[in-house]
């Protein structure tokens, strides 16, 4: 059985130490920022970056991107970069 966008974003947030939530509800900053952390994606956690910029750094570090231009994510994760988000969350346990 697939999982749901929203167990998917709830998987990620808890292999990255954050919280569950019971409403399917995007990314905050913070939970990004976590997900940078984990996958290597070098950020100043004193001042984030954009959505877009970390979104699209997520994807640069698991190959999904070519590089972490923000243009290319300027919406919220797709359900099969959720799926590859967690594949390389897996593979860093």
């Amino acid at each position: 059985m697939t999982q749901t966008v929203n167990e998917l974003r709830n998987e990620i947030r808890q292999a990255v130490g954050r919280y569950e939530r019971v409403e399917s509800t995007a990314f905050t900053k913070e939970a990004l920022a976590a997900i940078c952390t984990t996958v290597n994606y070098d950020i100043d956690t004193n001042n984030l970056p954009s959505k877009p910029q970390m979104r699209a750094g997520i994807l640069w570090k698991i190959g999904k991107l070519d590089d972490d231009n923000p243009e290319q994510t300027p919406q919220s994760f797709r359900k099969a970069e959720l799926e590859a988000i967690v594949a390389a969350l897996q593979d860093e346990e």
